[in-house]
């Protein structure tokens, strides 16, 4: 695909809309004559806009619902050049840069992306690069492995929280809170889903509606009722245990 006599075009495709537009500041910043032609909320979305548009690059979350960003990139097989949009995973930027694949973590910085936009003019005029090798490395990584991650919003900003800092996470109407010791932020995944995609041996569902990280716990007391209520480090609210998960306290 020669872009020698046309402006080049592109995609971005990330379900979480701060951080679009903050990825298209960055590349407006770094590119002024690259052209953001769509932009998709979900990986479905961002493959019927290629197909329609046929952009030169698409930069795809890796995760993002109904169809990842390496679905995406393999349903793609070559037809414009990818950048992949992660959060930092050691194992995941080695597979990037083992393969020669570009990658922007999030949230996007401008040193990052100017070093993406300076590889993508070098080869531009060329043919995208092979990405079987580095996605079947990715997908038996997202396939294998806990979640290590959450995209929260926080008013009306987003914040990407570690897992590992997460003290407890707890059902609220249509959503999930989660909470660290800083505060308190929302998200869209049901505890269910939360609960299958965590380390459960880190991370115990304690209630219908509650989990919580096994490290925030400082001691688990007793009610008058003689279930378990757990104690937290670093928060003065208590978490019931339900009579459903109150096995797992036996032994504290």
């Amino acid at each position: 695909m020669s872009t020698r006599n046309r402006q080049p075009t592109a995609l971005i495709a990330e379900d979480e809309p701060l951080l679009r537009a903050q990825l298209r500041t960055r590349l407006n910043q770094a590119w002024p004559e690259l052209a953001v032609v769509a932009e998709a909320e979900n990986g479905e979305q961002a493959l019927a806009l290629q197909r329609e548009l046929e952009p030169d690059i698409a930069f795809l979350d890796i995760r993002m619902p109904v169809k990842s960003g390496l679905e995406v990139a393999d349903a793609l097989a070559g037809a414009c050049h990818v950048v992949f949009v992660t959060a930092y995973d050691e194992y995941a930027v080695a597979a990037f840069e083992q393969g020669a694949v570009d990658y922007v973590l999030k949230p996007p910085t401008p040193e990052r992306v100017a070093k993406v936009v300076s590889r993508l003019q070098q080869r531009l005029d060329r043919p995208p690069a092979d990405l079987a090798t580095v996605l079947a490395q990715l997908e038996a990584r997202e396939s294998g492995g806990p979640l290590q991650w959450i995209k929260a919003s926080l008013g009306a900003s987003m914040q990407l929280i570690p897992v590992d800092e997460v003290l407890y996470f707890q059902a609220e109407d249509k959503y999930t809170k989660v909470v660290n010791a800083e505060g308190e932020a929302l998200i869209r995944k049901t505890i269910k889903e939360l609960f299958d995609e965590l380390d459960g041996e880190r991370f115990w569902q304690v209630h219908r509606g509650t989990i919580v990280n096994l490290r925030a716990i400082a001691r688990v007391d007793r009610d008058y009722r003689d279930q378990p209520v757990i104690i937290l480090k670093a928060r003065p609210e208590k978490l019931v245990v339900s009579r459903t998960f109150a096995h797992l306290f036996k032994a504290m």
